[in-house]
C-alpha cells in the first residue's frame, strides 16, 4: 500500500465535522418539537414523549415520512414550515457532501498515484525510517534533493505516519519482498539506501535489489557488525557503513583526542560550521594542485569513480571530470548576506 503526505485535513476529520452537523441539526429539530408537543398528533392519540419527537424528527429529516405523527395546531406547522423543511434540505445537503467527500477523495488518491507512477524516476529509496533512515533523509534533504524524490518503505505504522507526516512517499511493507520494491519502482531508482534494523535483514534486501536491477542501482547498506560488511558487498551493496565500528572510533577519538570528536561532530552537523561537500572542478582550475586553490579547501579528488587523496601521487594535479571534496561553510547566512 502506497501512503502519500498527509495533507492539512483529511477524510476522516471531514466526515466527523458533517456526522456532528447532522447530529446537531437533529438534535435542533427534536428540541423544536418537543416544546411544541401539544400542536402534534399521534396516532395513539396519548401524546408525543421524547422518544416520539426524536423518532419524528429522523423521520421527517430523512424524508421517510410514516405519517402516524403530523402537526395539527397551527404552531406546529409554522415550524415544520420555517424551520424543519429546511433542517430536512440541510440533513439531505449533509448527506449528499459526505457522500461527495469520500468518493472525491478516493478519486484523488487515485489521480495522484496514477500521476506519481508516470513521474517516479532517478528518485532514492529508503529501506527502513528508523533513526538511520531518517538521518539519511535528513542528509539528502540538507543536499538539495526534493522530497518527492524520496521514497520510504516501512512495515511500521508508527514510522510510516512519521514518514507520510515529513511530506514523503511510503510504501508499507517489507523491502525484502520483490512486490514491495516494484511498487517503489526500483528499477528506475538512481539509488537504495538500506537502514533495516537488522543485519540479516540488510543482506536480504541487498540480494532483493540486485536481483530486480541486474545490479544497475547504486545500493548503499548500514551494518550493525563489521563481521556483515564483507557479506553485504557480496549481496551487491555497493557501499557498507558500519555504525558499531564508526561509533566505536568516535568513541575512541573522544578518549584520545577530544577535540577531534569536536571536529567530526562540526562535519556531521548541518548548520553547525563546517560540512563535508562536493563539486565539480572547473575550467581554470585543471593542471592546478588542489592545495593552490584560494576560496576551497580540498581534502580528496574523485576521478573515475575513485577517491584520490592529496597524499597520492595522481592527486598532485587536477584532471578534467575531477570531482572536488571540500569543506565548505554551513553556517546560516545573514538576511541580507550573498551566499
Amino acid at each position: 500500500m502506497i501512503h502519500f503526505p498527509a495533507q492539512r485535513r483529511g477524510p476522516l476529520s471531514a466526515l466527523s465535522l458533517r456526522l456532528a452537523a447532522a447530529l446537531g441539526l437533529v438534535l435542533a429539530v427534536v428540541t423544536a418539537v418537543y416544546l411544541d408537543r401539544d400542536g402534534y398528533r399521534d396516532v395513539n392519540e396519548d401524546g408525543l414523549t421524547l422518544l416520539d419527537c426524536f423518532y419524528y424528527a429522523v423521520v421527517s429529516l430523512s424524508t421517510t415520512g410514516y405519517g402516524d405523527i403530523t402537526p395539527a395546531a397551527p404552531s406546529a406547522r409554522l415550524v415544520n414550515v420555517l424551520f424543519v423543511t429546511p433542517a430536512r434540505v440541510l440533513f439531505l445537503i449533509i448527506l449528499v457532501g459526505t457522500t461527495l467527500e469520500v468518493l472525491t477523495e478516493q478519486y484523488r488518491t487515485g489521480r495522484r498515484l496514477t500521476r506519481w507512477r508516470k513521474s517516479v524516476k532517478d528518485h532514492v529509496i529508503i529501506c527502513g525510517y528508523g533513526t538511520k533512515g531518517r538521518s539519511a533523509v535528513s542528509a539528502l534533504l540538507e543536499n538539495g534533493l526534493d522530497k518527492s524524490r524520496i521514497v520510504v518503505v516501512e512495515r511500521s505504522p508508527a514510522s510510516l505516519r512519521q514518514a507520510t507526516s515529513a511530506g514523503l512517499v511510503a510504501i508499507e511493507g517489507s523491502a525484502t519482498r520483490s512486490s514491495v520494491l516494484n511498487e517503489a519502482h526500483v528499477r528506475n531508482a538512481k539509488a537504495v539506501i538500506i537502514a533495516t534494523d537488522s543485519d540479516d535483514a540488510s543482506v536480504l534486501v541487498a540480494l532483493t535489489v540486485r536481483q530486480l536491477t541486474a545490479g544497475q542501482v547504486r545500493i548503499i547498506a548500514a551494518a550493525r557488525e563489521a563481521e556483515n560488511a564483507p557479506l553485504l558487498k557480496q549481496s551487491g551493496a555497493h557501499h557498507v557503513i558500519v555504525s558499531s565500528a564508526t561509533a566505536g572510533r568516535l568513541l575512541g577519538l573522544s578518549t584520545s583526542a577530544p577535540p577531534l570528536i569536536d571536529v567530526v561532530e562540526d562535519l556531521l552537523t548541518p548548520g553547525q560550521g563546517m560540512a563535508l561537500a562536493m563539486r565539480s572542478a572547473e575550467r581554470n582550475e585543471v593542471g592546478r594542485s588542489p592545495r593552490e586553490l584560494d576560496d576551497t579547501l580540498v581534502i580528496a579528488l574523485v576521478r573515475r569513480g575513485k577517491v584520490v587523496t592529496l597524499s597520492d601521487r595522481a592527486g598532485a594535479v587536477i584532471e578534467t571530470g575531477d570531482m572536488l571534496v571540500h569543506v565548505r561553510d554551513d553556517r546560516p547566512q545573514p538576511a541580507g548576506t550573498p551566499g
